[in-house]
């Protein structure tokens, strides 16, 4: 059947192949992402609850999860200017997250989309390849044709199958990547709640170190 396919199956396989090395890389960079920010987040609000924002700040910046970045955008606005900067800060690192998983996702939706399209492109140069047979032979009848358009038809239905295959992955990491972005927005709401409400008593915010000397804990 293979055969058959011609060249426009080969493109199809190499279509195939590229929409699962996508949804390889992107089930590995999405893997642990909500549960390193947990633990993270977990880290960083027990330093806050004590008031240690210079510790809770030391665990984002030794910490390899990728919500850590979010985090230091916080507390490197912490005590600057208005409230609406600090949100804004912490909400563009959060959306830039959300973008930098998002990516490469492009690639399955196109597969998905065009794969069909190259699928019926083999299956009209097939047909047409089979009549043209026919034309050269000088006879006539379905039976001349059928076999070739039958081996014409495989292109249509792998690329078809190619189709599926890339649309499912596209749903499934889209609808992976909307339960990430939800989590990242309650860690993050959580963490600049916490870094309003709570002091900071070892000095690492701009207004106590005017006025409070850094102690250890």
């Amino acid at each position: 059947m293979a055969s058959h396919g011609g060249y426009t199956l080969v493109v199809i396989a190499v279509c195939s192949l590229l929409a699962l090395a996508i949804a390889v890389e992107r089930f590995i960079a999405m893997w642990r992402v909500v549960p390193e920010a947990r633990a993270l987040h977990e880290q960083v609000s027990k330093s806050l609850l004590r008031g240690d924002h210079a510790q809770a700040r030391a665990f984002c910046e030794r910490s390899r999860a990728l919500a850590a970045e979010i985090f230091l955008a916080g507390f490197a606005r912490y005590g600057q200017g208005a409230r609406e900067s600090f949100d804004a800060a912490v909400d563009r690192e959060r959306v830039a997250l959300t973008l930098k998983l998002k990516a490469h996702l492009w690639g399955l939706g196109t597969i998905g989309t065009i794969s069909p399209f190259v699928g019926l492109f083999g299956t009209v140069v097939g047909i047409r390849t089979a009549f043209s047979a026919m034309a050269a032979a000088g006879t006539g009848g379905f039976a001349v044709v059928a076999n070739g358009i039958s081996e014409a038809l495989v292109a249509t239905a792998a690329g078809i199958f190619v189709a599926i295959e890339a649309v499912v992955l596209y749903n499934f990491f889209q609808a992976r990547l909307g339960r990430i972005a939800a989590e990242l927005k309650l860690i993050t709401d959580e963490f600049v709640e916490l870094l309003r409400e709570r002091p900071n008593v070892v000095g690492a915010s701009p207004e106590k170190i005017k006025t409070t000397p850094t102690t250890n804990t």
